[in-house]
């Protein structure tokens, strides 16, 4: 199975509080002196169990994006299958490396707000986002078994956080 690429659901309200919640988290990522992403880990009732923000700069690893932090911390509490059920919301679509990491540990659904091809727009070809400008779906439309996508949505509010930060 793989994720149908032109399917796009709307988000629910629960989508939207939560996609704000990354959006909140991503905005801390700065003031900690890091990249503006963040990310929440929300249950089947969309209570938020986890969140995480970026770390690349104070943790000096390039890997440390904020969903692969979230994807580190929910494989050590949870289950594949309860991630099965369980939603990941991200202030910005899943770059490949990240999305990999949402797909191996077996989260069933990832909410993004900006999307990717609008962070490049807005970064260009700035060396501290050498995005890769793959969509998420690419990557979870080559897995065994299908991932939901919804996004992007709330892109205004999303961008606020990167605005004057890649200059």
């Amino acid at each position: 199975m793989s994720t149908d690429l032109s399917s796009v659901s709307e988000p629910t309200a629960i989508d939207l509080a939560r996609l704000r919640d990354a959006i909140e988290v991503a905005k801390l990522a700065v003031e900690h002196g890091n990249h503006p992403f963040g990310a929440v880990l929300a249950d089947a009732s969309g209570e938020v169990v986890l969140e995480a923000e970026n770390r690349v700069t104070t943790d000096v690893d390039r890997t440390a994006h904020a969903e692969t932090m979230l994807i580190r911390l929910a494989s050590h509490r949870f289950t594949s299958a309860e991630l099965r059920e369980y939603t990941l919301y991200t202030s910005c679509e899943p770059c490949a490396m990240c999305s990999g990491a949402i797909y191996w540990s077996g989260v069933g659904r990832v909410v993004y707000a900006l999307a990717e091809d609008q962070l490049y727009a807005i970064t260009g070809a700035n060396p501290e986002n050498p995005t890769m400008r793959l969509p998420c779906r690419a990557v979870f439309a080559a897995g065994q078994r299908d991932t939901i996508v919804v996004g992007p949505a709330l892109q205004d509010e999303a961008v606020q956080s990167h605005l004057g930060f890649w200059n």
